[in-house]
């Protein structure tokens, strides 16, 4: 048996060592895009594919223009501060053409959303359990979206 050489147990292990950094190089040559890193710990190119994107959402203020009775209704209630497309969805294509069509959700399942017990929820916002609560019907049947008293 040769004589043991405290030394090549270290040989191995800086060798096990170098070997794992090339592959990890190896793999982030191979996984992470060329142009990551070039704003930070960003894409670079993220910022062209985001800008050739459709623009989906119109905001407030163009909700606002032309329905001013819903804008003067929702002024002084629960729902002041949500933005229509909080529940009706990006209307974008509406707010450019009102011949298309807005969409109009699905009362029960937008009101559930926000109105659903959860002990994390902001106490000021009122809850219903929506297997108890009335019938299975929409909830506009009974309250009124923009202004949601009885």
């Amino acid at each position: 048996m040769p004589p043991f050489r405290s030394y090549e147990h270290l040989l191995r292990l800086a060798g096990l060592f170098v070997a794992g950094v090339v592959v990890f190089l190896v793999l982030r040559a191979l996984l992470v895009p060329a142009d990551y890193g070039t704003f930070g710990r960003y894409r670079a190119g993220a910022i062209d594919q985001i800008e050739a994107r459709p623009i989906a959402y119109a905001g407030q203020r163009a909700c606002v223009d032309c329905h001013t009775d819903v804008a003067e209704t929702r002024k002084s209630n629960a729902h002041a501060r949500i933005s229509c497309e909080s529940c009706h969805g990006p209307n974008a294509k509406h707010a450019d053409d009102p011949s298309v069509a807005a969409s109009k959700p699905d009362p029960r399942a937008v009101c559930a959303v926000c109105h659903t017990p959860d002990p994390a929820r902001d106490r000021v916002i009122k809850t219903v359990n929506f297997k108890e609560h009335a019938d299975p019907g929409p909830c506009t049947t009974c309250h009124s979206p923009h202004a949601p008293k009885l």
